[in-house]
């Protein structure tokens, strides 16, 4: 599983990792779609520091498509309500 994080790198995660990012993404979805300010800034964070933490970097010359592409790590909570909505970035 590739996963890019918009403004800075891309992430090759083993496939088991797949079914974590997609429970920290969807605690992220909940708390924009409950309207949770005070819980995206940690939320967001702890998505991208286990993509950061658990993936391996994808050489800068190495093309490879990315199964999931996600906010940067300044996204705010506004910009938030239109990325993280319905199903979110990774589909169940």
């Amino acid at each position: 599983m590739i996963v890019r994080i918009s403004g800075e790198d891309q992430y090759k995660l083993a496939d088991a990792d797949a079914e974590r990012v997609n429970e920290l993404e969807n605690a992220v979805v909940a708390i924009v779609e409950g309207g949770n300010e005070d819980g995206f800034s940690n939320a967001s964070a702890a998505l991208l520091d286990y993509v950061r933490a658990q993936g391996t970097p994808v050489a800068e010359d190495d093309l490879e498509t990315s199964d999931v592409i996600l906010p940067p790590a300044d996204l705010t909570f506004a910009e938030a309500g239109s990325e993280f909505t319905g199903e979110g970035l990774i589909p169940d």
